[in-house]
């Protein structure tokens, strides 16, 4: 039985994580974040959620489904939001699997009751303000035949007052603590979402958080904090000040490199939905890459554009029983930093690197430095890629040879892309090259793509001039052209083209 945390992904536990890892099958909740299902190879995932107004499986049933796996002698995680055994039914669970003889093993995760307050900026013990805090339910068990809270009581108790799945409720139960003599401009704060980018917070008394919540129109799942701490919150929220909290961004990087790209907008707030427009491929034809690799001392300068090229070209390096000793008698030019750090974690450093990291940067520091003319050249480089550099390297004299070091492949879901942009809303959609804007466009017919309402931010100018070739005028275009460019540039406001 594992706590999944409160939403946000990163707030699982590391004993959590392992138990995903080696998990045979997993049976999972609703407000269970579906990045942590990611972490586990299991074939038999169960959703087993609870969802006001909507179909939901009964606990009996749940019961029986985490019998029937175990007395198949699987290893079942069952992956529950918050912590288990706090307003969770885990404690029946458990309880009924002790009954049953079935061993089990309680691994707690972060309550909401601790995680949203944090992530809204709300402590909920200060000496100043409050020593002891009561956890408690909004939304009791309806079977039981007489309410067990005594909400006027609890108002009498001072401290910090924390409600959870008390939203629908929250009339009645601030009209209890009122009768119970806590003062009407007691501060009392609404937590929907909390700790996910999503997350909104309404702040106000008892005397007014009911109209507040309603006019924002809060739903579940939301949790309420009542007492003098919520004062503290003006100065201590942190979560909601980054600069792109609550922004829903696409990524249409290949999941494969999109790693870095997701990490960096999470950091800074973002809602970051992936959908990858290509797959990276090995090439075609790996003996054209191993002929020249072969006879790389024949050429002055080897040209690598990218990350991929230089992993797809090292792994026939590999293959074929050579190291970077191939170098010996070749310069080497790279575009973009990132492109150079790949080279570098091979053993070697890059001869030139333009400041701007584009082929045409390229080509121009080379010839300002009368490094074409006469040099034979080889270009790795992607199937789709762009003749821009061949041809002018080509007409200012050079000797130039390009191999396809690795391949782009269509992806593309359009029914999940049209409920992301219709009814969830997309701030941003994000390309990193040319063959994203392509993948993303051209399974979209011109009289859908009229119909897009979001905006588009790049990581430079080829891949505007791209974007512009599908009608569409870049945003934003990124400064610096690489992934840490691009999210500054995101962050930051960035300028409009």
């Amino acid at each position: 039985m594992v706590g999944a945390g409160p939403g946000d992904a990163g707030l699982l536990t590391l004993k959590g994580k392992e138990a995903l890892q080696s998990a045979e099958a997993v049976v999972y909740d609703w407000l269970v974040n579906p990045k942590l299902l990611e972490l586990a190879p299991a074939p038999e995932k169960i959703f087993v959620g609870k969802k006001g107004g909507t179909y939901y499986r009964e606990q009996g049933e749940i019961n029986r489904i985490l019998l029937r796996l175990a007395k198949k002698g699987k290893l079942v995680v069952r992956l529950k939001g918050g912590d288990p055994f706090i307003f969770g039914r885990g404690g029946e669970e458990a309880d009924f699997l002790a009954r049953k003889k079935i061993d089990f093993e309680v691994i707690p995760g972060v309550s909401a009751g601790i995680g949203v307050p944090a992530y809204a900026g709300i402590p909920l013990t200060d000496r100043r303000f409050a020593s002891h805090v009561t956890f408690v339910t909004g939304h009791e068990d309806p079977t039981k035949k007489s309410a067990e809270v005594d909400w006027r009581k609890l108002g009498a108790l001072g401290g910090t007052l924390v409600s959870f799945m008390g939203v629908k409720n929250l009339q009645r139960i601030v009209r209890a603590l009122r009768d119970s003599g806590k003062s009407p401009q007691t501060p009392v704060a609404v937590v929907e979402w909390g700790t996910l980018p999503s997350q909104r917070v309404v702040v106000g008394t008892l005397k007014d958080i009911v109209r507040k919540c309603k006019q924002a129109r809060l739903e579940s799942p939301a949790l309420t904090i009542v007492g003098e701490v919520v004062k503290l919150r003006q100065r201590l929220d942190w979560f909601q000040k980054k600069p792109l909290q609550g922004k829903k961004i696409v990524v249409t990087r290949a999941r494969a490199q999109a790693s870095d790209l997701v990490r960096s907008l999470s950091e800074k707030g973002a809602e970051v939905l992936e959908f990858p427009t290509i797959e990276i491929l090995p090439p075609s034809r790996s003996d054209e890459i191993d002929r020249e690799i072969r006879r790389l001392s024949d050429y002055d300068w080897v040209i690598f554009t990218s990350v991929n090229g230089v992993r797809f070209f090292f792994g026939r390096v590999r293959f074929l029983g050579k190291d970077s000793r191939i170098f010996a008698s070749t310069r080497i030019a790279a575009i973009g930093e990132k492109t150079a750090e790949a080279l570098q974690e091979k053993g070697l450093r890059a001869d030139l690197v333009p400041d701007d990291f584009t082929s045409r940067a390229l080509f121009e520091s080379l010839r300002a430095k009368n490094l074409v003319r006469g040099k034979k050249f080889l270009l790795g480089r992607a199937d789709i890629a762009p003749p821009d550099l061949c041809e002018s390297l080509k007409k200012e004299g050079a000797d130039v040879v390009e191999i396809e070091v690795y391949r782009t492949h269509p992806q593309f879901d359009k029914q999940k892309l049209f409920e992301w942009l219709g009814k969830q809303g997309v701030d941003f959609v994000t390309f990193t090259s040319s063959s994203t804007v392509r993948n993303f466009f051209e399974p979209i017919p011109p009289s859908m793509r009229k119909k897009l309402r979001t905006r588009f931010v790049t990581i430079g100018p080829v891949t505007s001039r791209t974007l512009r070739e599908y009608g569409f005028r870049p945003f934003k275009e990124a400064k610096v052209h690489t992934i840490e460019g691009l999210v500054e540039t995101l962050s930051n406001g960035g300028q409009e083209k």
